[in-house]
């Protein structure tokens, strides 16, 4: 069912199941217009407070893009509208933020031309799936003279490493499909015939799971990067202790020694 609809709609909200499909309105291109920050700002906080929906897929309008980026014929009075350059990046980090910590896996499907803004918001999703064929994904701000200003420094360089992300930033590359997976920028590869059904089925997938023990290991994995063994082991251990004796681990502790397939979030 389509929640917004209308190609005047910066982007369209689809929901099967627990699995909500956000798409960037503006083919082929897909754009990520101030109008498209926007609206995605208010479903990234819907979608979080909603415990019905369990998975996120994140793609582009038709199968050409997933994004070019931002509209750069915008920059101005995007400015002007949030008040300052701060204020309008600020926006950007913030909903890439909430979508990082969302506590549901969200899943990118990367085709074409993912640039810019149009990388910077993959890499704040937990998964990424690419088109084996055509895909484009780089960073390429320097060959504007500018910088990457979503976080895309700090998010490639945790994702791929630092000799990798120097490699792809200061030389403006843009990657193939199996490029990106050959550095872990991309969990998986497919054919683009197969590659939304994948990334569809990837999602249902990690629906079924249970969805508090995922939103706390999401907790513990996503914030692990800046804190110590120590301090992430205390996460870990904080997680056995909420997820212990909930009705989900109570149900997969009776599937497995029932040997059957445990069926959970039914509370």
């Amino acid at each position: 069912m389509s929640l917004q609809s209308g190609q005047h709609e910066p982007l369209i909200v689809q929901r099967v199941g627990a699995v909500e499909t956000i798409i960037i309105n503006d083919a082929p291109r897909n754009r990520m217009t101030v109008e498209f920050m926007d609206v995605l700002e208010h479903e990234v906080t819907r979608i979080g407070a909603d415990p019905t929906v369990r998975a996120v897929v994140i793609r582009g309008a038709g199968a050409e893009n997933f994004s070019v980026g931002m509209d750069l014929k915008q920059l101005s009075s995007g400015i002007k509208r949030a008040g300052s350059l701060d204020a309008f990046f600020d926006q950007r980090l913030t909903v890439l933020s909430r979508i990082e910590h969302l506590g549901k896996p969200v899943i990118a499907v990367l085709c074409g031309y993912c640039l810019g803004g149009g990388l910077e918001l993959p890499l704040a999703c937990h998964f990424r799936l690419a088109a084996a064929q055509g895909s484009r994904i780089g960073l390429p701000e320097l060959d504007l003279g500018t910088v990457t200003a979503w976080g895309g420094s700090a998010r490639l360089t945790r994702c791929v490493g630092r000799n990798h992300a120097l490699d792809m930033i200061l030389r403006s590359k843009m990657l193939s499909g199996p490029e990106a997976l050959a550095i872990g920028l991309v969990n998986e590869v497919w054919d683009i015939s197969e590659l939304f059904a994948r990334a569809d089925a990837l999602a249902h997938e990690l629906a079924e799971k249970p969805a508090l023990a995922v939103a706390a290991m999401l907790r513990c994995i996503v914030g692990s990067g800046h804190k110590s063994l120590d301090e992430a082991l205390a996460d870990e251990r904080r997680a056995v202790h909420e997820t212990l004796g909930s009705p989900d681990q109570l149900e997969g502790m009776q599937a497995f020694l029932k040997k059957r397939k445990p069926q959970f979030n039914k509370t």
